[in-house]
């Protein structure tokens, strides 16, 4: 998917989200579209999280 379809979809999301709620129902459907986003590159490899993951035993 394409960045263009991707933002268009977002938009309409959020679009639908503020039409049929309150602009804090929009925010909701804004935090978990970017947490999405964020799993989406995590889980496709383009965001490498391992060094946050590392075994820090030695510290506390």
């Amino acid at each position: 998917m394409n960045h263009i379809v991707f933002g268009t979809a977002v938009g309409m999301a959020l679009g639908f989200a503020l039409a049929f709620g309150s602009f804090g129902q929009m925010l909701i459907v804004a935090l978990f579209a970017a947490l999405g986003f964020g799993a989406a590159k995590v889980l496709s490899g383009e965001v490498d999280l391992s060094a946050y993951s590392a075994n820090r035993s030695g510290r506390r």
